[in-house]
């Protein structure tokens, strides 16, 4: 069956950064765009970005453009998200998914930026 397993997450001081990991099994990875989710306290499910299947095409949340970085290894099946100049606003639930609403999605890795 589908399996993401996120990690990567923890706590870090505003203008740290952070490197998300999702380890993909159970489908061929390389074969779909992927995507990175986020649920902060009390919010809805936010898309953060995406990933074309070559690794190629990228696109981002405004809130987060020019400070995360999307990536992937589809030889490790492996998805990444690059965080810098992280604000106490980017303090979430981080999901990886294999569909562009988030349904499947795995149980996440949490961030939390705070001094």
């Amino acid at each position: 069956q589908v399996q993401l397993v996120e990690s990567g997450g923890g706590l870090v001081q505003p203008g740290g950064s952070l490197r998300l990991s999702c380890a993909a099994s159970g489908f061929t990875f390389s074969r779909y765009w992927m995507y990175w989710f986020r649920q902060a306290p009390g919010k809805g499910l936010e898309w953060v970005s995406g990933i074309n299947i070559g690794g190629d095409r990228t696109s981002y949340a405004d809130s987060v453009k020019g400070r995360f970085t999307i990536s992937r290894d589809n030889a490790k099946n492996t998805l990444y998200l690059q965080m810098n100049s992280l604000k106490p606003e980017d303090t979430a639930l981080y999901y990886c998914a294999r569909d562009a609403a988030g349904a499947a999605r795995g149980q996440g890795t949490l961030v939390t930026v705070s001094s």
